[in-house]
């Protein structure tokens, strides 16, 4: 990539380099090959250079970055994590920015040179469903972005670019990809032969990087780490700073087992609890950073799996109600629950302790806080937990009445899955060269 930077006519850069001309043919015959840091000549530096005094701005083969641009999008990042991002940081999320609207503009510029175009009705349905994720209308939404200094409009562009990137990529990528039956097959036998393993269900945020920058990318996702681990949004800083093919979908990359996943990776992740992460390691051609989602068996039958109906007994407190008086109460719940006769006691129960009842039929056994998974999977129908709650909320008790382990079965290895898997992996690794290559052929200017 040629890089020109532009900060005022003291800001020379030197090159001590005396070559004569009589070298220019063989110059020109080594100009593609590659070169590593200790090939460089001594730099000499005429007047001072500040590189962290570059305004935030760009030009991409002649199409401009604003501030506005930047500024928002960075807003974007902020709002997502609530906020939680120190002024240090913000700068380094600035930067990183800053080089994701570049590969976005070439992004957009190599899908124009393919004809290829996304329409503002497509563009708006996934606004909406991004909406409905924030559990807001569209109108609503925009108010949302307004409010906290950023715009529809930025976010409809990284919209945007992401479908133009992925039309690209299916065009000009996936034909080029080829997944044969025979490899499909051995993950299958691998996936049987592995039944009772873990397998996770894991997000990824992947930074490419080179062997001279490597240290530098490290550092960076150290501090998305360290951001995460701080109660910012994981998703959030995948969908705008991963390189991965997952990056619009925040990172997911789905259920895996520890055989598909890169051998540095692979034991880091089986170390990890549901909703941790991974520290920065660095995996072939970047950095990746794990986080673990859920965890269950390869082929294995997943109780949590089951759906439960349950009637949930409410008996409110009143506010001055002592430990003692709150004490005999759970003790009271508890030996009328225990001899009700079941479910259909539980009307009768509630009229004694002035106690109001819900029902719901359709509550799956994951949904529910990990101590009453503990305590409801072994109970039997008819069956009530114990008292819970507290002096505002009240006391509640759930009585279980029934338990369908019809979606519990597992499932048996899908070829059409295995398959899109493995083609997506192959897809992404090209994807990643085709974004190196424009970024080695574009002219930035940064003003």
């Amino acid at each position: 990539m040629k890089v020109r930077l532009l900060n005022g006519p003291l800001a020379v850069l030197a090159l001590a380099m005396a070559v004569p001309t009589t070298q220019g043919n063989v110059l020109a015959q080594a100009a593609n090959r590659s070169f590593s840091a200790n090939d460089l000549p001594e730099v000499v530096l005429l007047g001072e250079v500040d590189p962290t005094l570059r305004k935030a701005q760009a030009i991409v083969n002649g199409e401009v970055i604003t501030d506005t641009d930047i500024d928002h999008r960075l807003n974007l990042v902020l709002a997502a994590n609530g906020g939680r991002i120190d002024e240090a940081e913000k700068q380094k999320l600035r930067l990183q920015i800053i080089r994701n609207l570049i590969d976005e503009k070439l992004e957009m510029q190599e899908a124009a040179e393919n004809d290829i175009r996304i329409s503002e009705s497509e563009v708006s349905r996934s606004f909406e469903r991004i909406a409905t994720n924030f559990k807001r209308t569209p109108k609503q939404f925009e108010e949302y972005l307004h409010q906290n200094n950023s715009s529809a409009s930025s976010l409809k562009a990284q919209i945007r670019a992401e479908m133009a990137w992925s039309r690209v990529l299916r065009r000009k990528v996936e034909p080029l990809v080829n997944v044969g039956d025979d490899e499909v097959q051995q993950v299958i036998d691998k996936l049987n032969a592995a039944k009772g393993k873990d397998e996770y269900h894991v997000g990824e945020i992947f930074l490419a990087a080179t062997p001279e920058n490597l240290n530098a990318v490290m550092e960076d996702a150290s501090r998305i780490v360290g951001q995460v681990r701080g109660g910012a949004s994981f998703v959030a800083y995948a969908r705008q700073f991963s390189e991965a093919s997952t990056a619009g979908l925040g990172g997911d990359l789905g259920w895996v087992r520890g055989e598909q996943l890169n051998d540095a990776v692979a034991p880091a992740v089986a170390a990890l609890q549901p909703g941790q992460i991974t520290d920065a390691i660095a995996v072939p051609g970047g950095v990746a950073i794990m986080a673990l989602i859920e965890k269950r068996q390869v082929l294995a039958a997943d109780p949590l799996l089951a759906q439960l109906s349950l009637k949930q007994l409410t008996i409110p407190l009143k506010p001055d109600t002592t430990e003692a008086e709150a004490r005999a109460k759970v003790q009271e719940i508890g030996t009328l629950t225990q001899n009700m006769g079941g479910c259909g006691g539980v009307e009768a129960v509630a009229k004694k302790v002035n106690g109001e009842v819900a029902v719901n039929d359709a509550v799956r056994m994951k949904d529910l806080p990990a101590q009453l998974q503990a305590i409801l999977g072994r109970m039997s129908i008819g069956e009530a937990t114990p008292a819970f709650g507290s002096a505002e909320e009240g006391l509640r008790v759930l009585v279980l009445c029934g338990r369908d382990d019809s979606m519990v079965q597992a499932k048996a290895p899908n070829f059409d899955e295995i398959y899109a898997q493995m083609n997506e992996e192959r897809v992404n690794m090209r994807a990643r060269r085709y974004l190196r290559d424009l970024r080695r052929d574009a002219i930035v200017d940064y003003r």
